[in-house]
This record gives C-alpha cells, sequence and structure tokens, in this order.
C-alpha cells in the first residue's frame, strides 16, 4: 500500500542532497503560502462578512499558524518527503486511513486547480471578453499540462519570478491603501461592520474564514522537502511558523487596504475583487494601465500556484502505482521527457470535467465555480489538518530527542477545535460540496479496484520503485 513508499528510504547514493536553508526554507514557505487564492476569493469572503472580512482572514491565519506548528513537530521527528500521509500512517498504522489521506491530497489538488483556473478566466476576460469561460479554463489547464510533459517546471528561475510577481500584486495593492488613508479617505467604521444577510456575526466569520483558508493552504506543500532541509529540526519550526505568519500579515493588511478604498458591496459583487481596488483611481497613474498590468499580474499569480497543483497530481499517481495501489500506467514516464505523461492526461482531464460539471450542473448554476471548487479544496484540506493535529498529539512521546520542536499543546487543541469547526459549518451550510468530495473520492477509489482485481505485479519499464530518474 502507499505507507510502503512513504517510509521507503533511498539507497545512500540516491539520497537527497540537504541544501536548503532555514532562511531559504522561510521563503520557500512564504511563496507557498502567499498564492493566489486572495486574488481570486477576496470578494466572496467580504460578501460573507461584510466591511470587517479582514476579522475572517485573521482568524484563518491564526488556525493555519497552529496546524502549521504541528507539521513542525512532526517534521522534527520525521524529516522525509512524504508530509500527512507519513505522519497518520505512524500515528495509526492504518493502511485505509493512509490511502484515504493520499486520495484526499490529491483530490483537494484537482479541485484547487480547477477553481485557480476559474479565477484565471476571470481576469483574462478584464483583457479579452471574447472567448467563454469555459474555454479560457480548459485551455489554461492544457498549456499547464504541456509545460509540465515538455519538463520546465522546474525551473527556479521560472518559478522565482512569479512568485516576485504576485507579491509585486499585493503590494500595489497596500500602496493604495496607504495612499488612500495618508489621503484622509479612509472611513475606518468600516473595517467594524457586519453584513452577514441575518446570520450571527459568528456564523458569518466562520463562513468567511472558510473561503479565506484557501488563501492560506500551501504550507502543508513545505513538509515535503524535509530530507533537503539543512539541520531541519533547528530550521522548520522557525521558518515554517515564521513564513507562516508574514504571510498572514500580508493577507490581513491587504484585506484592511481592500475594505478601506473600496465600498464593501462593490467588493462582494466583483470577482476580480483586488483588481476594483487598482481601479478606483486613487493612485495618479493612470487608471487604464494599472487595470491591464494589475490583471497581467494576477493571472501570472494564478498561473504560479496552478502549475503547482499539475505538477503534484500525476506524481502523486506515479507513487501510488509504484506501490500498486492504482494501475500500474500511472507509472510508465516518458522515454525522452521523463515525465510521467499518464498521470499528466488524467490529471488534465479530471481537472476539466471539474470544470465542466461545474459550468453546466443544475445544482451549482447559482455557486460560482471558484467557491464551489475552492470549498471542495477546503473541506479536503480541513480534514487532512484535523488528522495531522491529532496525529501530532498521538505521536508525543514517540521518537523524540532533545531536538524535537514540542507544539503547545493548548493551542494544538484549539486549532482541532478550530478545524473541526469550520469543516463542520461548511458542510452545513453547502451540503452539496459533499457530493463533490465524494465523487473525486470514488475516482480514487476506483482506481484502487482496478489495481487490486486486475493489475499486474510487474511495473511498466523504467517506473521501479524509488526510480530516481523521475523529472519535473
Amino acid at each position: 500500500m502507499a505507507h510502503d513508499t512513504i517510509e521507503h528510504q533511498p539507497a545512500a547514493d540516491d539520497e537527497l542532497k540537504r541544501s536548503i536553508t532555514g532562511r531559504q526554507l522561510f521563503f520557500y514557505t512564504l511563496g507557498d503560502v502567499l498564492g493566489s487564492g486572495i486574488y481570486v476569493l477576496i470578494g466572496l469572503v467580504a460578501a460573507a462578512v461584510g466591511g470587517a472580512f479582514w476579522i475572517a482572514f485573521a482568524v484563518g491565519v491564526t488556525i493555519a499558524a497552529i496546524t502549521g506548528s504541528a507539521y513542525a513537530e512532526l517534521v522534527t521527528k520525521y524529516p522525509k518527503a512524504a508530509g500527512a500521509a507519513l505522519y497518520v500512517n505512524k500515528a495509526f498504522g492504518n493502511k485505509a486511513l493512509t490511502f484515504l489521506i493520499t486520495v484526499s491530497f490529491l483530490s483537494a489538488s484537482f479541485a484547487a486547480a480547477g477553481s485557480l483556473a476559474s479565477g484565471f478566466a476571470v481576469y483574462f476576460a478584464r483583457l479579452w471578453e471574447g472567448p467563454p469561460a469555459l474555454a479560457v479554463t480548459l485551455l489554461f489547464i492544457l498549456a499547464l499540462t504541456i509545460v509540465n510533459f515538455i519538463g520546465i517546471t522546474q525551473s527556479v528561475v521560472v518559478n522565482m519570478l512569479m512568485a516576485f510577481v504576485e507579491i509585486v500584486g499585493l503590494v500595489i495593492v497596500l500602496v493604495i491603501g496607504i495612499w488612500h488613508i495618508a489621503e484622509g479617505n479612509a472611513e475606518f467604521g468600516t473595517l467594524t461592520e457586519f453584513d452577514t444577510g441575518g446570520d450571527h456575526w459568528s456564523l458569518a466569520i466562520l463562513a468567511g474564514v472558510a473561503l479565506s483558508f484557501f488563501a492560506m493552504t500551501g504550507f502543508e506543500n513545505t513538509a515535503n522537502v524535509a530530507e533537503e532541509t539543512v539541520d531541519p529540526q533547528r530550521s522548520f519550526p522557525r521558518s515554517l511558523i515564521g513564513g507562516m505568519a508574514v504571510a498572514g500579515v500580508i493577507y490581513v493588511l491587504v484585506s484592511v487596504a481592500a475594505a478601506l478604498t473600496v465600498p464593501t458591496d462593490r467588493l462582494a459583487d466583483s470577482d476580480a475583487a483586488l483588481l476594483e481596488v487598482v481601479e478606483a483611481g486613487i493612485l495618479p497613474v493612470d487608471t487604464g494601465l494599472m487595470s491591464i498590468l494589475f490583471a497581467v499580474i494576477a493571472m501570472i499569480a494564478i498561473t504560479n500556484t496552478t502549475l503547482v497543483a499539475v505538477v503534484t497530481q500525476p506524481r502523486i499517481l506515479y507513487g501510488m502505482a509504484n506501490e500498486d495501489v492504482v494501475p500500474g500506467v500511472f507509472a510508465k514516464i516518458h522515454a525522452t521527457r521523463r515525465s510521467p505523461w499518464v498521470g499528466l492526461l488524467f490529471s488534465g482531464l479530471v481537472v476539466g470535467l471539474l470544470l465542466v460539471v461545474g459550468t453546466y450542473a443544475p445544482e451549482v448554476q447559482d455557486t460560482p465555480l471558484v467557491e464551489r471548487l475552492a470549498l471542495v479544496t477546503v473541506l479536503f484540506l480541513l480534514f487532512i489538518y484535523a488528522l495531522v493535529i491529532v496525529a501530532c498529539l498521538k505521536l508525543r512521546g514517540q521518537d523524540e530527542t532533545e531536538r524535537t520542536f514540542r507544539a503547545s499543546t493548548p493551542l494544538l487543541l484549539l486549532g482541532l477545535v478550530g478545524n473541526i469547526a469550520i469543516l463542520a459549518w461548511s458542510v452545513y451550510d453547502d451540503p452539496t460540496s459533499l457530493l463533490w468530495c465524494a465523487g473525486l473520492v470514488a475516482v480514487g477509489l476506483v482506481l484502487f479496484l482496478l489495481e487490486y482485481f486486475f493489475g499486474q505485479q510487474d511495473r511498466p519499464e523504467g517506473a521501479e520503485r524509488g526510480d530516481p530518474s523521475l523529472k519535473s
């Protein structure tokens, strides 16, 4: 089963090189968290809460940071490139649960890619309104699949440039907010206003947190570079939690800037809320030019984050195929490109199907596709995060040394309650999302059953377990 891969130690000649310093890990975490979620979802959070929507981001940041401390503790015990599946397997030793965690992570990646693709189409429409949104999203996923197949996604320079560009976009919003405040035009009372549509303010914040949590995801990927980090026991706690804290502060400040510069109802009604801030005409710069520039920045930010998801999906399938969990065809890699091309094609088809169903299914036509798939992503990740915290608590006293980081137990319990509360409210508020989750899990289950009943023990040539030749 999948947990065998989790605990597989490569031969000495094939071990990953420990070259990532603490400072590099900090910026890696910051870049992972500072993704494109806030470019896509800030208007939906404003619609759920009102002018005080920054509180939803603050609460989401806090719960995510507490969850990050559980990851930090577990990484200092088990500095291996496997993440949540390893921790849950260590804590419970249950193959079915480990498989469910792996499939949930894969499903979250599918849903996230679909949500981000929909966000890309929104900003693309600001530049060219001609093509239908569905066509744009499908072509976007196809393009990233081709790029991944070619293999240039491992270019550190390209990824760093994209991360820099997305940070520049958020800095532009902050500058606009500061300029607006300096001119004396800010109405700070907006920051305490709740427009909940009749719901209690606490429920409105829960609804907002469920959406804002999408913007805080990504930190869990940091655990996957544990085997490549210099002195992980020392580096991980400070870099992981520190990177999340800085990203969280930036998100809260961006939310405050948006609330102070643009009326909340305008943000709530916009599918590209941060672009509304740029188009408010506060800076003494040509608004049309700024609008085009920011739309391009947002599209680059979304591309960067989606590319990470597209890279991840086939490699999860590749690893599962090597352990005879899914059909061995997913372990095939291209002879020259060394890319898992079958997994790439399958992943692209699944994301494309999500986009088509989300566009035409009657029960979701009243819900923006960005919101629908973002919520599905969050449900999967909240389930994973809650189990990671439980695993952290269950593994207390095991495999510890004097250098093991120890997260605060009261905070972990608070984080567990927070994750479960957001998960429960999200399901209660939108039970349809469970159908989407069930459908994605069913895809993984079907693949498992196909391998179980019809699979071959022989793996494809070049797909031996732990094959170090697989390239991104």
